[in-house]
C-alpha cells in the first residue's frame, strides 16, 4: 500500500472542499443469500481516500485544524473466531498512515468536538444515515460527489501504477485463455484458465463478471451465461479483468477457435481493429470524447459500407443511425476504481456537439485513463425486426448483413492513458494482429493434437 498516494489525495480533496468538515462511511459487508454474503469490497470513494480494504470504517476530515481521523470497528472475540483479527488503532495508525485512529464508537463525540466554526459537513449519504451531524452544520452531499468526481477523473502517478499492475496481470491472462481454448470445451472452461491466471498474479477480485462469448453469444454486449460449447469455425469474444487494489483493467479479445479467421471474420476482425488503432491515436488532450466516438463510427461506417452491409452517405449513416445497428455501445469510458469510472464532474460536463448520443462527453486531458473498445456486432434480432428493416432499408443490405450472422461479435478493448503530449500510453499488451492470433492459435492448437483426451465437463442443467 502507498500511504503516500492517499495521503495526497486527501490533501487536494481539502483544497477543494476547505470550508466544511468531511465525512465519508465505508461499506459493509452485502448480504448474498440466506446468511452467505458477497466477498467484500470497499467502497470506492473510501478506497480512493484512505487505501483502507476493511468493512465498516469511517473517515473524517477537520481542514481547518489539520486533522483527518479514521474510524475502525471494534471487534469481539466471536468475531475473531468466525472471521478473523482485524487491526487496532495502533495497528492501524502503522498500516494506513494515519496519525488518528479511533474505534467507531467515538465518532459521534468527536464530531460534535470538531463541528466548532463550521457551517457545512460534506458527507455522503451511508453517513448522513449512519450519525446525525450537529444542527449548525449543514450537509453537503451534492458538493462532495461532485469533487470526488472532479479529482478521480486524473489518475496520479500512484494509480496509473495499480491500473498498470491490473492491465499486465489481465493481459496474461487473456493470452493464457487464447493459448488454452478448445473447441469441445465449455465457456466457463475458458474462463476458468482466465480467472486462475489472475489468482497467480495475485489479484483475488475481478473488476467485474468475465464475459466469455463463443459465437453469436458475442452478440450480446454483457453477455453472462459463459455455458455454452465452444465450436470449430467461430470465434470467441472474451471482456474480462482483474484489479489491482481496487484498480481495474478492462481488456477484451476477439479470436477464433480454430487456427484461422473466415473471411468474413477476418473482414469485420480488421475493420474493428483500424478504428481502434486510429481512435487510440487521436486519443490526445483537447478532443472531446463525442468527437473520439464519432470518428470511430466513421470508420466503421466505410468499413461496413465497403463490405457491402451498409449504403449511402456516410454522414446520413452515422447521424441517422444505421451504423448503431452494428456498433450500439460508445467508443470507450474512464477507468479507475470502478469499471466505469468517474465521469469527471459537473464542469467537464460539455454539450454534445455531434448528432450522435453519448454517454460521456469531456474534453481528454493528460492522465485520465480510458478504454477505446470498437466492437461490430450481428445480432439476429435486430437483423429480422420487421420495424428495424422498413425504417432502414434505405441505408443497410439485410441479406448480406445476415451472411455475417456467423461472425457473431468482435470487440478489441485496450486501456490507455492519456499523455501531456504525443499518442496514449497503452496499458494492454495482448496480442490483437490477425497474423499473431493466428499464430498463437495454431501453435497451440497443434501443440494439443498429440495430448490425452480432455476430461470432460459436466454441462450445466
Amino acid at each position: 500500500m502507498d500511504r503516500g498516494l492517499y495521503a495526497g489525495i486527501r490533501r487536494k480533496l481539502v483544497q477543494r472542499l476547505p470550508d466544511g468538515l468531511i465525512l465519508l462511511s465505508g461499506a459493509s459487508p452485502c448480504r448474498r443469500n440466506g446468511d452467505v454474503e458477497y466477498p467484500f469490497r470497499q467502497n470506492s470513494d473510501f478506497l480512493y481516500l484512505t487505501g483502507v480494504p476493511r468493512p465498516h470504517c469511517r473517515l473524517l476530515i477537520d481542514p481547518r485544524r489539520g486533522r483527518e481521523t479514521l474510524f475502525i470497528p471494534k471487534i469481539d472475540n466471536h468475531y475473531r473466531i468466525w472471521l478473523g483479527d482485524l487491526p487496532g488503532p495502533a495497528e492501524a495508525k502503522a498500516l494506513y498512515g494515519f496519525k488518528r485512529v479511533f474505534y467507531n464508537d467515538r465518532l459521534p463525540s468527536v464530531l460534535k468536538a470538531q463541528a466548532d466554526g463550521y457551517k457545512k459537513i460534506y458527507a455522503d449519504a451511508a453517513s448522513l444515515k449512519l450519525v446525525k451531524p450537529p444542527k449548525a452544520l449543514k450537509p453537503a452531499q451534492a458538493e462532495l460527489r461532485d469533487a470526488l468526481d472532479e479529482l478521480r477523473a486524473v489518475k496520479a502517478s500512484g494509480e496509473i501504477a495499480l491500473l498498470r499492475k491490473a492491465s499486465e496481470i489481465s493481459s496474461r491472462a487473456h493470452l493464457a485463455a487464447m493459448r488454452q481454448a478448445r473447441a469441445g470445451q465449455y465457456e466457463y472452461e475458458v474462463q476458468a484458465v482466465f480467472e486462475a491466471e489472475c489468482l497467480k498474479g495475485g489479484l483475488k477480485h475481478l473488476g467485474y463478471p468475465s464475459i466469455v462469448a463463443a459465437g453469436r453469444n458475442a452478440a450480446v454486449l454483457h453477455y453472462q451465461e459463459n455455458d455454452a460449447v465452444l465450436k470449430a469455425g467461430e470465434l470467441l469474444l472474451i471482456d474480462a479483468a482483474a484489479e489491482a487494489e481496487g484498480y481495474s483493467a478492462d481488456i477484451t479479445r476477439t479470436f477464433p477457435i480454430g487456427p484461422r479467421f473466415s473471411p468474413r471474420q477476418k473482414d469485420i476482425y480488421a475493420l474493428v481493429l483500424e478504428a481502434q488503432r486510429s481512435s487510440i491515436d487521436k486519443a490526445r488532450p483537447g478532443l472531446l470524447a463525442a468527437e473520439l466516438h464519432l470518428h470511430s463510427m466513421r470508420v466503421i461506417a466505410r468499413g461496413l459500407k465497403s463490405l457491402g452491409i451498409l449504403k449511402g452517405d456516410e454522414s446520413a449513416l452515422v447521424e441517422g443511425g444505421a451504423v448503431r445497428l452494428f456498433y450500439p455501445h460508445g467508443i470507450g469510458h474512464m477507468l479507475g476504481l470502478d469499471v466505469h469510472d468517474s465521469l469527471g464532474g459537473k464542469r467537464r460536463c460539455l454539450p454534445n456537439p455531434t448528432k450522435v448520443p453519448v454517454r460521456f462527453n469531456a474534453r481528454l486531458e493528460p492522465f485520465f485513463v480510458i478504454t477505446v473498445e470498437p466492437g461490430v456486432y450481428f445480432h439476429q434480432a435486430i437483423l429480422s425486426d420487421p420495424k428495424i428493416r422498413r425504417r432502414y432499408r434505405s441505408f443497410v443490405n439485410f441479406d448480406k448483413a445476415s451472411e455475417f450472422l456467423e461472425v457473431g461479435g468482435v470487440r478489441i478493448e485496450d486501456d490507455v492513458v492519456v499523455q501531456p503530449e504525443g499518442a496514449p500510453l497503452n496499458l494492454t499488451s495482448v496480442p490483437k494482429d490477425i497474423d499473431e492470433i493466428e499464430s498463437i492459435r495454431a501453435e497451440a492448437l497443434e501443440s494439443s493434437a498429440s495430448d490425452a483426451v480432455p476430461l470432460r465437463s459436466i454441462p450445466i442443467t
